[in-house]
C-alpha cells in the first residue's frame, strides 16, 4: 500500500496506490468524506472500500482531497475536489494504460463529488455510492446518468432520510441500459456505525454481480 503523492490543482496531493497484478487490470478511485468534518482518506469505510477492489483484481487509488493531511491547497466547496477526483483519475490511468475500464466508489461528500466526476468521464462504467446525502447536495446534474450503479443508505440515518435520497434516485433519468439501483442497510446510521459489515457485504455482491456482466461504457482511447 505504497503512499503516492502527485501534483494536483492546487498543489500536491496525498494518496495511497495498490498496483493490480495484471497489466489490462481496471482501475477504481476511492473518495472519501467531507473534508471539514473529518473525512480523510483513512475513514475506515473509505479503506475497506479501497481494499474490496484491491481484492477483486483492480488497481485501486484513493487519496486526500485538497487541504487534508498532506495534500496542499484548502476546501474548495466542492468544485475544487471535483477538479482533484478528475486529477487523481488522470495520474492513476497514467499509472493504468491498458485499463478497460474505471470505477468510482464515495461516502458521503465522496459521494457526491464521485457522481458529478462519472458525469464527465465516460470510462467510468460503475460507481458504489454510500451514504449520498441529497438533502445536503445538489444530484440534479445526474442527467441522465451515464453510468449504472448502487446507492447505500441506512435505514437509521438522520442526516439524510434514506426517502430524500431513495426518491432524487428514483427520479434521475439514465442513459439507455443504465440503472441506478438504491439500497438500505436496516438500521444503519450516516456513518453506518456497528453496520460496517453489512454495509461492505452488500458492496462487494453489487460488484461482484456487475463484474461477471459484459462492461458497458467506452474503453480507453489514447
Amino acid at each position: 500500500m505504497p503512499e503516492i503523492i502527485f501534483n494536483g490543482p492546487e498543489g500536491r496531493l496525498e494518496g495511497r496506490y495498490q498496483r493490480a497484478k495484471e497489466d489490462n487490470a481496471p482501475i477504481a478511485l476511492i473518495l472519501h468524506p467531507h473534508p471539514q468534518f473529518g473525512g480523510t482518506m483513512n475513514d475506515k469505510i473509505t479503506y475497506e472500500m479501497y481494499h474490496m477492489f484491491a481484492r477483486r483484481g483492480f488497481a485501486v487509488m484513493r487519496f486526500n482531497f485538497r487541504g487534508v493531511g498532506k495534500s496542499e491547497g484548502e476546501y474548495d466547496q466542492g468544485q475544487g475536489e471535483l477538479s482533484d477526483a478528475a486529477t487523481a483519475l488522470d495520474y492513476l490511468q497514467s499509472l493504468n494504460p491498458a485499463a478497460p475500464f474505471a470505477w468510482v466508489g464515495g461516502f458521503s461528500f465522496g459521494a457526491y463529488v464521485g457522481m458529478q466526476l462519472l458525469m464527465r468521464r465516460p470510462e467510468i462504467v460503475g460507481f458504489i455510492s454510500v451514504s449520498a446525502a441529497a438533502n445536503l447536495f445538489d444530484f440534479s446534474f445526474l442527467a441522465p446518468c451515464p453510468s449504472s450503479g448502487v446507492v447505500l443508505h441506512g435505514t437509521g440515518d438522520k442526516i439524510c432520510p434514506p426517502e430524500l435520497t431513495r426518491d432524487v434516485m428514483a427520479k434521475t433519468r439514465t442513459q439507455k441500459g443504465r440503472r441506478i439501483e438504491f439500497q438500505t442497510i436496516e438500521g444503519a446510521d450516516h456513518f453506518f456505525s456497528q453496520h460496517e459489515e453489512e454495509l461492505m457485504k452488500a458492496a462487494a455482491a453489487y460488484l461482484d454481480r456487475r463484474l461477471e456482466e459484459p462492461p458497458e461504457g467506452h474503453l480507453f482511447t489514447d
